[in-house]
Parts: C-alpha cells; sequence; structure tokens
C-alpha cells in the first residue's frame, strides 16, 4: 500500500508534491469535490519523502494507511474515478 494523503489535515501547502522523486503526488485547481493533493497508489515507491516534508502531519506512512480506510479510498478514488484519470489539468 502506497503513502497516503490524510484530506482533512491537507492544507494544500504542495511541499509534498515538490519533494515527489516519482510525480505521485497531484491536485487540481477549482474543484470542490477534489479540493486536496492525493498519491497515485499505482505510482507511489514509497520512499516517504513526503511524509517527511509535509508542514502539516497529513500524510501516513503504508503501514499506517489500513487505519484510514476512507483516505485511502479517496487518494485511490482520485486517479480510477476523479480528475486523475485522465491525467489533464493536474497541478504536480
Amino acid at each position: 500500500m502506497a503513502y497516503v494523503i490524510l484530506v482533512d489535515k491537507c492544507k494544500r501547502a504542495g511541499d509534498c508534491a515538490d519533494i515527489c522523486p516519482t510525480e505521485s503526488i497531484h491536485a487540481v485547481e477549482g474543484n470542490d469535490e477534489w479540493s486536496k493533493y492525493y498519491i497515485n497508489p499505482e505510482t507511489c515507491i514509497e520512499c516517504g519523502a513526503c511524509m517527511a516534508e509535509c508542514p502539516n502531519d497529513a500524510i501516513v506512512d503504508p503501514d499506517d494507511a489500513a487505519d484510514y480506510p476512507d483516505d485511502v479510498k479517496l487518494n485511490a478514488d482520485f486517479y480510477t474515478k476523479g480528475p486523475g484519470k485522465d491525467g489533464e489539468d493536474l497541478l504536480p
């Protein structure tokens, strides 16, 4: 399982996306339904750089992700059903 962004804690600082070596963290502008950053579980290499960089402690490691099933689902849904599905207009 990949690292997971806790959407209630995410303040969209963007530090996580800036440091991600695989560009697996994205957001979109102007979409209230998808208003946070999300980690692509298919491309995350579980390096932990994002977790260390987040100023809001909004990222949990794979070992703890199972404790946050709603957030795991939202992160995955962003890429399978939401704006990340087609990959257009994603912010790094």
